[in-house]
């Protein structure tokens, strides 16, 4: 760990300067305030909604899916130097009613988006609020530490959202087979039982690959549709069903493979759902649809203990690691669709 004197220091920092170009600048390292933590960062992993940032440029770091430790505490906090751990995205106040009740994804006054409102992880050092810092057991990599987050956090919540209407899952679709869908697929064996049947859509052969390496499914879109494999499988549809790819096709594909009492649950940002028959899609046969964003601080306790127990299982998602001055080929090779979860590592 870097030792962080008094003095004024200055860190290289990436600069997402527009048209999927990324270049490099100095910063000064940033010191904490009354309840606040200069994590040294280890590892972010990157996101598909980074893709604005990408293409469009930011004036801050960006890097929403950090892993660290702890390199300066500053007053008021109880966390201590040294301590690895990961960072809940959203800086949520904890005393508005939504917090209160433990829905801090959900929070009225929110104080920050890390690596979007505010400097994220693909800096060498990251200045956050206390309380959206989860330390870690320091057996678990800081790479695979980063799974905490999209992965098993947002995946994992989606699930437990679907089952707050429909508890008796026995079958799952997923739409979408990236770095989310991935995860969904992983929170579905884990949470609902590996002998749950998963079907995962996609047109990318190397993502299905990997989703059937990890007891999916695999839908090729190129060459069949989500219902003729749910038929094929000897299934009248699915419990429910979970879009994360965003798009209007996938969400209404999603609806229609939907059993009666079924539930879907949007996770992907991006298009509208048109349900053309509400009598038949959505009354007759008692279907839901839910939204489902990012997850619950407390939801990290479980996913944590999940992780420790299958961290060889969740650890096939992450494709390819770069290092810190990778961060373009990181991203040209996300954006190409070959691949499971990259990471930039420090």
């Amino acid at each position: 760990m870097a030792d962080i004197s008094k003095t004024v220091q200055t860190m290289s920092i990436p600069l997402f300067v527009g048209n999927g170009k990324i270049e490099y600048g100095e910063e000064e390292i940033p010191v904490p305030g009354a309840g606040q933590l200069l994590l040294q960062v280890k590892a972010n992993a990157l996101c598909g909604s980074d893709r604005g940032q990408f293409n469009g440029g930011t004036s801050t770091t960006p890097g929403h899916e950090a892993s660290g430790i702890v390199a300066v505490a500053g007053p008021d906090t109880n966390t201590a130097v040294g301590t690895p751990g990961v960072v809940f995205l959203m800086g949520y106040c904890g005393k508005c009613p939504n917090c209160e009740q433990g829905y801090t994804n959900q929070c009225l006054d929110k104080r920050a988006d890390y690596g979007f409102s505010h400097d994220g992880g693909y800096g060498p050092f990251m200045l956050i609020d206390e309380n959206v810092f989860f330390a870690i057991d320091k057996s678990i990599p800081m790479t695979e530490a980063t799974m905490l987050l999209d992965i098993m956090g947002t995946g994992g919540h989606a699930i437990k959202r679907a089952s707050l209407v429909r508890p008796d899952i026995r079958s799952v679709a997923v739409t979408g087979a990236g770095p989310i869908g991935l995860g969904v697929l992983a929170m579905a064996k884990l949470l609902l039982g590996h002998e749950t049947p998963v079907f995962i859509t996609d047109f990318v052969p190397y993502r299905l690959a990997l989703a059937e390496r990890m007891g999916a499914v695999p839908v090729n879109l190129n060459a069949g549709s989500l219902a003729d494999a749910v038929a094929e499988a000897g299934l009248s549809g699915t419990d429910i069903a979970i879009d994360t790819s965003g798009q209007s096709e996938a969400r209404r594909s999603a609806l229609e493979v939907l059993n009666k009492r079924g539930v879907l649950v949007c996770v992907g940002h991006g298009q509208d759902l048109q349900v053309t028959n509400v009598s038949h899609d959505l009354i007759a046969t008692e279907r839901s649809v839910l939204g489902s964003e990012y997850f619950r601080y407390d939801e990290f306790e479980p996913n944590h203990k999940l992780m420790l127990d299958h961290l060889p299982y969740l650890s096939q998602i992450i494709t390819h690691r770069f290092k810190a001055n990778e961060i373009q080929e990181a991203y040209e090779l996300f954006f190409n669709g070959e691949t499971g979860k990259v990471v930039v590592e420090q």
